[in-house]
């Protein structure tokens, strides 16, 4: 999801949508030479950092070229048999974990595989903000311990793990979240490949339950750039995995407009992701981070907003027949200021949609403004988990 920017503080929320406005159609990129040229800064935060140079990156090569023949079988039948699946938003991809309002805490991870309750979770994590300013980018050791922990945690519970780069804000050119510091802008890029150098390596004695998702929504800064970050990224990745499922999804935050851009390696254990929170005048009406806000008492489902779900749906669905990948929806939510009934149909309509696509989901989000869960009476708000997870 996206945010307007800069976000404000006190808001407990994860959602980073249509808030900042509908991006131009931009030309795609295919490993294009990286531009030397400073991107334009924000004059709410930090300059935009310059792509890094030729140089900078000559230890991160690009991924081998060749025919692409699409997935193997293996990673196809994973990530279908991910089905209904959750984000376990608002808690490390917020600039520290507890600042949006949640932690990790084993309440929410003993949920996992209970019922009718998914065994599939995506877990956002903000690396960035909990590494070295310099271009090793060291992560703190004891952040990467609870990462860990929580993902073992996940994993010893049967489920399927989905761990990520959430949340770079130089990486996108984005103004920073209260909580957060700059660090020099050339080596912006190169950062990100060092935590996925160190992620890579810590976590590759797992099991293939647990998979990769190189970064959560790339916009911005990152229009022009990234198929080649993507690129390099994914050989950092292989040189520790060389068969664990990675995902990768499009700019404009992930969505399925901006498939036609994305260039893949041709690499057989890569799927794709996409995100999907239309009509976002629905999903996000009420949303104190959204500007201009969006009325509330929107409802939910009239035939053209059917029309706008299903056609991004059907993008999603033909993208990943013509590659021949498997495809996840990695978020999609109504925000709780939404009329419960609106929310209940609109859930009900998307997960049938989906499904009638044979696209597995994962729903944003657990237990914050999106979600499932309430925290405060530690029980399921019930229409809403029996709209994703009934029958």
């Amino acid at each position: 999801m996206r945010q307007t920017l800069p976000r404000p503080p006190a808001t407990p929320l994860s959602s980073r949508r249509e808030a900042l406005g509908r991006l131009a159609t931009l030309a795609g990129a295919s490993a294009l030479p990286l531009v030397l040229s400073a991107c334009a800064g924000s004059p709410n935060g930090p300059a935009a950092a310059p792509p890094a140079t030729a140089e900078a990156l000559a230890a991160f090569p690009l991924s081998p070229t060749g025919t692409d023949t699409g997935a193997d079988p293996r990673v196809h039948q994973q990530v279908q048999a991910l089905g209904r699946g959750i984000n376990f938003g608002n808690i490390f991809d917020a600039p520290r974990e507890g600042d949006w309002g949640l932690r990790a805490d084993d309440e929410f991870i003993d949920l996992v595989g209970t019922g009718t309750f998914t065994r599939s979770v995506r877990l956002p994590v903000r690396w960035s903000n909990h590494a070295s300013p310099d271009a090793s980018a060291r992560i703190d050791p004891a952040y990467m311990a609870r990462v860990e922990r929580t993902v073992d945690r996940l994993l010893a519970r049967g489920a399927s793990v989905l761990l990520n780069i959430h949340h770079y804000r130089q990486l996108d050119g984005d103004p920073l979240d209260a909580g957060e510091t700059a660090v020099d802008p050339t080596v912006v890029d190169v950062r990100f490949l060092a935590l996925w150098q160190q992620i890579a390596e810590r976590f590759a004695n797992r099991s293939p339950a647990l998979m990769f998702e190189i970064y959560n929504e790339p916009h911005g800064r990152l229009e022009p750039l990234w198929n080649d970050l993507l690129s390099r990224a994914l050989r950092v990745i292989r040189q520790r995995n060389p068969e664990r499922i990675v995902f990768a999804g499009p700019t404009e935050w992930n969505s399925a407009n901006a498939l036609p851009r994305l260039v893949l390696p041709p690499d057989r254990f890569l799927a794709l992701t996409v995100h999907h929170y239309e009509p976002f005048e629905f999903t996000h009406q009420g949303a104190d981070w959204v500007s201009p806000a969006k009325p509330v008492g929107l409802g939910c489902c009239t035939a053209p907003q059917q029309a706008l779900m299903l056609r991004l749906l059907d993008l999603a669905a033909a993208d990943a027949l013509r590659r021949q990948r498997p495809m996840l929806v990695g978020e999609f939510g109504a925000y709780s200021k939404a009329p419960l009934a609106a929310r209940v149909a609109y859930l009900s309509f998307m997960r049938q949609a989906m499904e009638a696509r044979q696209l597995p989901w994962m729903y944003w989000e657990l237990a914050s403004g999106f979600g499932l869960y309430d925290p405060a009476t530690h029980q399921f708000r019930p229409e809403l988990k029996a709209a994703l997870f009934g029958a």
